[in-house]
């Protein structure tokens, strides 16, 4: 995604590593960013769900045409779904479809339903995604209330490790490729265990090579100004190398 305007180019190019806060778009953070630094182009390498939080790598000026390097990379996410409840986007914000009598697994069930889940698999993009259908979002066409067939999808789920467990819920560490749609994992891995489940937080934590740890606040960024802007930059000869 890249937004761009009829304004002075920028001095500037290269990704920025932002943490994204909740409750925000990932077109929101880029237009933000964009608006207060002046800057001709912004896009992002991989958008993250308004509830999400964590790393969202933000594309600058000639940093755009590195998307497809960028998008392609592996993800990985700490998640936290909670058990017994189902809902029509598959996280916490969505309508409650069903709720369970029990919201309990036990560590046994849910460590052999994980096992399952590991390795290349086929998903279903959700209804409630940005995939277009005919030069519209899907979740434009979900909020109408209409559902579209959708083909399975193939993605390869490198780690899928319980980091804590609760009786109703747990926090995963995933390691996914592109396409990987945690909101359907967290579903999916609900109906395996047979409860229902949405994925109430996720966090990304890295994106191919780049860590949240290397990231910069949003607050701080506003408040540092055009230099902190160009200190946190990563130019592009240095992503090129660092992304092979």
């Amino acid at each position: 995604m890249v937004v761009e305007e009829n304004k002075p180019p920028g001095d500037i190019s290269g990704i920025l590593l932002a943490d994204k806060p909740k409750d925000i778009t990932s077109f929101g953070v880029v237009d933000r960013i964009k608006k207060h630094f002046t800057l001709k182009k912004v896009g992002h390498g991989g958008t993250l769900d308004p509830m999400a939080t964590g790393l969202l790598i933000i594309l600058i000026n000639r940093g755009t045409k590195m998307a497809g390097r960028l998008l392609g990379a592996d993800k990985e996410y700490r998640a936290v779904i909670r058990w017994g409840i189902r809902t029509d986007t598959q996280d916490r914000t969505g309508k409650i479809l069903k709720k369970a009598e029990t919201t309990e697994v036990e560590r046994g069930r849910l460590e052999s339903a994980l096992r399952r889940f590991r390795g290349g698999i086929e998903r279903i993009p959700p209804m409630f995604s940005a995939l277009k259908y005919r030069g519209r979002r899907l979740y434009e066409l979900a909020r109408e209330g209409r559902e579209i067939k959708r083909e399975p999808r193939k993605v390869t789920i490198k780690k899928l490790d319980l980091e804590k467990y609760f009786p109703d819920r747990a926090v995963l560490r995933i390691v996914a490729s592109k396409g990987t749609y945690i909101r359907t994992l967290a579903a999916d891995l609900g109906e395996e265990i047979g409860s229902g489940g949405c994925l109430e937080e996720l966090e990304r934590i890295r994106s191919g090579p780049f860590s949240l740890d290397e990231a910069v606040d949003l607050d701080r960024l506003f408040a540092g100004g055009r230099t902190m802007l160009e200190d946190s930059i990563i130019p592009p000869d240095k992503v090129l190398s660092l992304t092979g």
